[in-house]
């Protein structure tokens, strides 16, 4: 089955998609912010750091889809509110490793909560064997944004 061509900006599958992950990102950003009070640059350091840490700052960035600068901004502020706290990284002492707090793994908690409840809600509006496809899909179409952008 084919499709016309984009006629305008509205049919490009890239705007479709960034349109719909900045609705999703809206609904969590909301849901983050009054339940646990952090933004939604916070929440993805926060589970980053949940799952992975010890990790740099620029792994952090790397991973989260941030530029160094908002990594770095984001991170400052969970160190100042106690989420985050900061060590000579392991294998050299100017590298700072980046990890939770005990504070900051029970918001973590809640978070990766909150996130599961909406990630089951999405599952579950699509039909028997949509997910898959759009599983499919999507890693295709990683693979091709990352085949088409220009290495530096």
């Amino acid at each position: 089955m084919s499709c016309p061509p984009p006629a305008t900006i509205r049919d490009l599958l890239s705007w479709r998609i960034h349109r719909l992950a900045n609705a999703l990102s809206r609904g969590a950003a909301r849901r983050y912010r009054r339940d646990f009070g952090v933004s939604l640059m916070e929440w993805r350091i926060l589970a980053l750091l949940g799952g992975f840490a010890p990790l740099t700052l620029r792994d952090l960035a790397r991973e989260s889809g941030l530029d160094k600068a908002q990594a770095s901004r984001a991170v400052k502020a969970l160190v100042a509110r106690g989420l985050v706290e900061r060590a000579a990284g392991a294998t050299d002492a100017r590298e700072v490793a980046l990890r939770l707090s005990a504070e900051g793994a029970r918001v973590e908690a809640g978070l990766m909560q909150a996130a599961r409840e909406r990630d089951a809600a999405f599952r579950a509006a699509l039909p028997d064997g949509a997910l898959e496809a759009l599983d499919a899909a999507i890693r295709l179409l990683h693979a091709e944004a990352r085949r088409q952008t220009p290495k530096e």
